[in-house]
């Protein structure tokens, strides 16, 4: 599995997003409203109101926000490999998509560049580019798949790969790094815990830091995919 793959030419990417508001009494009327109708399809049971389950206002692009997006690559060092990070992060959504695609049509705009991430084709490659759409900024083109033919989008995606086709059940990276003796990326906390590091803690530095993470694991599962060595911390380089 990718073994035939280019590993300098692959980009691993993750998001952390939260609501909109730190909680559902912030919201403003029309936006209260909205929320108790998404509420409604999400209360299956009946048994939680729109402000109980407001904390998953994050994971839809309409409701929430990105914070932070962590990026990294692999460059060769003699016969291992590096990983360098780059996060762009904080409280102005706009600035940090601006930065950060900017990066990508800079740097991975070529047809043979990819973007990987772990359940990136159901979360983080969408909700990039519906929030750049909200906050009207280009789509990069590497993100802007309309219209074009399957074998032309370059979006790997490590969950996908890991189903062989099947198409049972979720499987997070948390076990998958489990499964592949692979240090967990949810020693600090995990992704249940943003919303409220972020809007009470005010601490995006260690969403940051978690984020970081996120994509370090999945760059070493991609080396598990390949059968190689993984990584070791000096082989990790973090842009400041």
């Amino acid at each position: 599995m990718l073994e035939q793959l280019d590993l300098t030419k692959v980009l691993v990417i993750d998001i952390e997003t939260v609501s909109q508001q730190p909680s559902y009494e912030m919201l403003d009327e029309k936006w209260q409203y909205l929320w108790n109708k998404k509420a409604n399809i999400l209360n299956s049971k009946g048994d939680q109101t729109p402000d109980s389950i407001y904390g998953r206002a994050a994971i839809y692009a309409e409701f929430g926000k990105i914070v932070c997006i962590s990026a990294g690559y692999f460059t060769r060092s003699g016969n291992s490999w590096q990983f360098r990070i780059k996060s762009f992060y904080g409280d102005d959504e706009k600035l940090l998509l601006q930065e950060f695609t900017q990066m990508l049509d800079r740097h991975f705009d070529d047809p043979d560049h990819l973007l990987c991430a772990h359940n990136g084709k159901e979360f983080d490659y969408p909700y990039i580019s519906r929030r750049c759409l909200i906050k009207q900024i280009d789509i990069p083109r590497i993100l802007n798949i309309a219209g074009k033919k399957p074998w032309e989008v370059t979006l790997l995606d490590t969950m996908d790969l890991w189903k062989f086709g099947d198409y049972k059940s979720y499987t997070s990276l948390e076990l998958l790094a489990a499964a592949f003796n692979i240090k967990t990326p949810k020693d600090d906390i995990d992704g249940s815990m943003v919303g409220e590091v972020y809007w009470k803690d005010k601490d995006v530095e260690r969403i940051r830091h978690y984020c970081q993470k996120d994509i370090v694991t999945v760059a070493q599962l991609i080396l598990r995919f390949r059968k190689e060595a993984l990584l070791d911390e000096h082989d990790i380089i973090i842009a400041p």
